[in-house]
């Protein structure tokens, strides 16, 4: 719609805003207390009188869609919160105040809607961070954080970014998917999901792997529903996102540096601390630095069961990345003897991708049978054929 992007309408906007905030602190008004119908009403009938009293050359449906978007500015995310509330919409990214995109069905494209100026986004971000008590400066330019339904975000501002504030928002169905989800959608077979609910139940270590937006933290959220509901899971994540349907689960969250640089917690705090709280299955939200070695450790002594997830591009690529993220951790050792580690911690490798078309797929499932002075050796046991667009289950040599 033309109209939201224009240059005369989000002056328009800010001006009703403005408005509104005098009215609220004229009136001593608690807004915070009202429920969101009563809060509409009140929006609705102060942009009205606004409208009235300037005399604004703007039919019903236009003075609607202000309304809309003053209630979102007062309460929300101003721009965005409609696409927030969109379930239909898996991505949403700002790149500066002019441009923002969503992503629907895997296909990117422009959303009808802008922010004001670098200040505007801002604020946004600020209030996406306030409640879980994180920050963005220019002394702390990026930071992850998570809506409170769970979606991740990651916000980066400049002087980092060049082309002015960036927000970054993956969205999680509000319905966790199934694995019937999964098996209607193509994404997976069922002799596939059968197999590794066995292997989950009997306790197998299991690493999930992909790029990018390849539905790493989905799938382990769905592996993570087999887990007996007799067992205690602590959860260690950036930031919380995992949603595990158990009623003993203990999740923890690191914490970036405060102004002075001090009290970060890191991941490999957390997973060093997990081992300490009895835990029966441990489960990192994502490998990417020196937790390498304490998850491994987990692995290997007693923790059975524990899952994570790695950024990588096929199951061999993701033993060449366990190497190099033990390598950045101090490790000493030797290559063999390293193997030897990751053959016994880790039992099977889930590779997931999104295809081009922007459909999500299980490409493979690869057991780690050993390793010998050449690297490790893998087993595939289930693939997906891409020309042929079937997914094989290699057991049985189908």
């Amino acid at each position: 719609m033309r109209f939201r992007l224009s240059d005369h309408y989000q002056q328009l906007k800010s001006a009703v805003h403005r408005n509104l905030i005098a009215q609220i602190e004229e009136k001593n008004l608690d807004i915070d207390r009202w429920d969101a119908p009563r809060i509409e009403r009140f929006v609705s009938e102060q942009v009205r009188l606004y409208v009235t009293a300037q005399r604004l050359p703007i039919n019903a449906r236009e003075s609607e869609t202000l309304a809309k978007d003053a209630r979102d500015e007062l309460m929300g995310y101003g721009p965005i919160q409609s696409l927030v509330d969109d379930d239909t919409v898996n991505d949403i990214v700002v790149n500066g105040p002019n441009k923002i995109f969503v992503e629907r069905d895997g296909v990117l494209a422009m959303a009808p809607m802008r922010f004001v100026n670098d200040g505007h986004v801002v604020r946004v971000i600020q209030r996406i961070l306030s409640p879980i008590g994180r920050r963005v400066d220019e002394s702390t330019p990026m930071v992850d954080a998570r809506l409170p339904d769970g979606s991740r975000v990651n916000a980066i501002i400049p002087p980092i970014a060049l082309d002015g504030p960036c927000l970054s928002i993956r969205k999680f169905r509000k319905r966790a998917l199934r694995a019937e989800d999964l098996v209607r959608g193509g994404s997976v077979s069922q002799a596939a999901l059968d197999y590794l609910q066995e292997r989950v139940s009997k306790r197998a270590n299991l690493i999930v792997i992909g790029g990018t937006g390849s539905g790493k933290t989905t799938f382990l959220n769905l592996l993570s529903q087999w887990i007996p509901h007799t067992e205690r899971i602590i959860t260690v994540e950036d930031a919380a996102e995992l949603r595990l349907e158990h009623d003993h689960v203990v999740r923890l969250e690191t914490r970036p540096p405060n102004l002075e640089g001090q009290r970060a917690v890191t991941a490999r705090d957390l997973v060093r601390n997990a081992l300490r709280m009895r835990p029966d299955r441990i489960i990192v939200g994502e490998i990417r630095g020196d937790e390498v070695l304490d998850m491994l450790q987990a692995m290997n002594t007693g923790h059975d069961g524990s899952m994570t997830t790695l950024h990588a591009n096929s199951p061999r690529d993701a033993i060449h990345r366990l190497e190099l993220l033990a390598g950045f951790a101090g490790y000493n050792g030797s290559d063999t003897t390293f193997r030897g580690q990751v053959a016994a911690a880790i039992h099977l490798i889930v590779h997931v991708a999104r295809l081009p078309t922007g459909e999500r797929r299980l490409m493979s499932v690869a057991e780690i049978a050993g390793h010998d002075d050449r690297g490790m050796l893998l087993r595939e046991l289930f693939m997906y054929d891409v020309d042929q667009r079937v997914h094989r289950d290699l057991r049985s040599g189908a």
